[in-house]
């Protein structure tokens, strides 16, 4: 048996049924993807022929009826036999490669194989096409990780995401800096430790002999910025530190946006208190405490840190397969 597979602007293929479902189990092939193989009759999503198992056992499934649930996914599309294909068609039909782009055939490589089951004849077959480089849709090289159909993010890209977010609040309070710097500053007094609250209390007293204006014009900025961050993590999955660097948080299990939870009160809001408290205390400590999460993240297969750990997340290069929201279960 020869399979083909289909999933937004690529068709892979052939392959057997072994090879199938070594992908299928490896997460490679998603239930969403379409396949077409001999004995059936038109294009059918994955998990209709193998009712939502990640295996594929043809015995055991009708591959010749269809439903209107396969219908509905593969949005009406028209697949004509052989002696059809030059026929016109109708307003409703929708070939492959209007539907997906360009559209590519499988090529006659035997006899269980119509080369022309797809409506458009003008293209090459691509064979052994990956479908998790197609589902990633980024160029990977040697140095790349690949799990399932995410690649992940490189630490340089991770780091200089951290650096770029640093930053952004360095410069949303510039001006607060700009104003203690015309100030005469007791840095002394935030070096005992044993006694924070007179730290505290020396703080206050600096805050109140800076301009209104300029005190304002920081806490407008600053509160900004997190605004600003905040709906790009939720959203995006990305702080703009990540955006700029062009990778992404996503969960370890789907590869695709975290819940509400992990990224926002876990990933965001819980290591922004603990880096907070750690930076109050001593500068030294908070970055030792983020060389440790690059450094578990450099020793880990998976690019795993301490902050994943936490949130069960992976960083990966951004694609926008990630964003697509999980089907929902019956």
């Amino acid at each position: 048996m020869q399979i083909f597979l289909a999933r937004n602007n690529v068709q892979a293929g052939p392959y057997n049924l072994e090879q199938l479902n070594i992908m299928l189990a490896s997460g490679e092939v998603l239930l969403d993807d379409l396949m077409w193989h001999g004995g059936l009759d038109q294009w059918q999503r994955v998990g209709a022929l193998t009712n939502n198992q990640t295996v594929y056992q043809p015995n055991s499934t009708s591959n010749t009826s269809t439903t209107d649930d396969n219908a509905s996914i593969i949005n009406k599309v028209t697949v004509f036999p052989e002696e059809q294909a030059n026929k016109d068609q109708d307003d409703k039909s929708v070939s492959l490669d209007r539907l997906y782009g360009k559209a590519e055939r499988p090529e006659d490589t035997g006899k269980n194989i119509k080369p022309d089951m797809i409506t458009n004849r003008h293209h090459t077959p691509r064979n052994n096409v990956s479908l998790n480089k197609s589902a990633t849709n980024k160029a990977t090289t040697s140095k790349d990780k690949v799990v399932g159909n995410v690649v992940l993010a490189p630490i340089m890209s991770r780091a200089l995401a951290t650096a770029l977010n640093a930053l952004l609040y360095l410069l949303a309070i510039l001006p607060l800096v700009m104003g203690l710097s015309k100030m005469d500053v007791d840095y002394t007094k935030f070096q005992n430790i044993q006694d924070m609250d007179a730290a505290y209390q020396y703080s206050m007293s600096l805050m109140e002999s800076i301009p209104d204006s300029t005190l304002m014009m920081s806490q407008v900025m600053v509160f900004g910025l997190f605004a600003l961050q905040l709906v790009f993590i939720t959203l995006r999955g990305q702080s703009l530190g990540k955006l700029i660097t062009g990778i992404r948080v996503v969960d370890q299990t789907t590869h695709r946006l975290p819940s509400f939870i992990k990224m926002v009160g876990t990933r965001t809001i819980l290591l922004f208190i603990i880096y907070n408290l750690l930076f109050s205390f001593t500068s030294f400590l908070g970055f030792a405490v983020i060389a440790v999460h690059y450094y578990m993240a450099s020793k880990s297969a998976e690019n795993i840190g301490w902050h994943d750990k936490l949130a069960k997340t992976l960083v990966v290069k951004a694609d926008s397969s990630q964003l697509a929201k999980e089907p929902k279960t019956k």
